[in-house]
């Protein structure tokens, strides 16, 4: 097989006319981990405030948000992967996650949640976007999914990072589904990267009857992993299925494939010092100070890093393959 990592000398050796790769080329097939078909869709969803979202209030400003749909086989129905960025956006870790499950004939759908808002990122003022919007973007993604021929409804996971690992990990709540997911259908699987586990929702232990799997690094000083293992605990204790994956020396976003090994983020915000609790239900309070939080609150911290860490990146595409290939096991 043609492996990605030599696409451009195959294309250009292709550009040439080369007999031996075109003949290889004939043989082996086009590479695995590229999808044979990409569509773009429209996503109706809203820009509400955190409030708006946690009492169930759409009287909100309506907004087209984007996915691309990556179909990993186009004569048959497929599992499907949810990907869902963070506060940087659409990087390179989207393409990285999405070319490793294509290659496993698994489809992807990869939210764009920024563009079509008018944002290119939230790292730097955090109070662009409402905490909890992409959890709606990701229901909303759901309904266009639920409808698609190619999709197999009972193998779908939702797999999110940072921002996009809040969403992904809190989207599971039994409370938002009933309060915004209309599609008819559940995800089989929460995969969270890096998520923000600050905040306590209220009910924030009935989540759906389904495996969840939250991965991190022991240094990560923008979303400490010790806050979401406490949050596990709960959900253990609760009798859910849910497991924490620790490793040691990865920075915050250690499965972007571009990032240089560690980077200081001087303008970047962090909740890593706030206690954020749902009290009363549909109000976010500083726990600290029993009022509304805001990113003005002298909880929110400064300057975390972020970074790229191999070995970490290999040991996660092992285990989060290998997860699915379990949770999309016919029933």
């Amino acid at each position: 097989m043609i492996r990605a990592a030599g696409l451009a000398a195959f294309v250009g050796a292709m550009a040439l006319g080369s007999p031996v790769l075109v003949s290889q080329a004939r043989a082996e097939g086009p590479p695995k981990d590229i999808a044979v078909r990409s569509e773009l869709y429209a996503i109706p969803s809203l820009t509400l405030s955190d409030s708006q979202f946690l009492k169930g209030d759409a009287a909100a400003t309506a907004v087209t948000v984007t996915g691309e749909f990556r179909i990993a086989r186009s004569n048959e129905k497929r599992p499907v992967v949810v990907l869902m960025h963070g506060s940087g956006g659409m990087g390179a870790n989207i393409e990285m996650w999405s070319r490793v499950f294509n290659a496993m004939d698994i489809s992807t759908f990869a939210i764009d949640g920024f563009t079509g808002r008018g944002l290119k990122q939230t790292s730097s003022n955090q109070a662009l976007l409402g905490r909890t919007n992409f959890i709606l973007d990701i229901y909303r993604s759901l309904d266009i999914l639920a409808r698609h021929p190619l999709v197999d409804r009972d193998h779908i996971a939702l797999m999110g990072f940072s921002r996009g690992g809040q969403a992904a990990l809190y989207a599971s709540l039994k409370r938002f589904h009933k309060m915004w997911n209309k599609s008819g259908i559940d995800f089989a699987a929460y995969v969270p990267f890096y998520p923000d586990c600050a905040t306590t929702f209220a009910a924030d232990t009935d989540v759906a009857d389904r495996p969840i799997r939250i991965f991190g690094g022991t240094v990560d000083d923008y979303n400490p992993i010790a806050l979401c293992k406490t949050y596990a605990a709960r959900l253990k204790a609760a009798g859910h299925d849910v497991e924490v994956t620790e490793y040691p020396n990865a920075p915050h976003a250690f499965d972007n494939p571009l990032s240089p090994k560690l980077v200081f983020l001087k303008s970047s915000q962090s909740v890593r010092n706030c206690k954020i609790v749902e009290e009363p239900q549909g109000v976010l309070t500083n726990a600290a100070t029993k009022q509304p939080f805001t990113y003005k609150d002298a909880c929110v911290a400064y300057g975390p890093h972020i970074g790229n860490d191999p070995e970490a990146t290999a040991m996660a595409v092992q285990a989060v393959t290998g997860f699915l290939k379990t949770a999309f096991k016919p029933k």
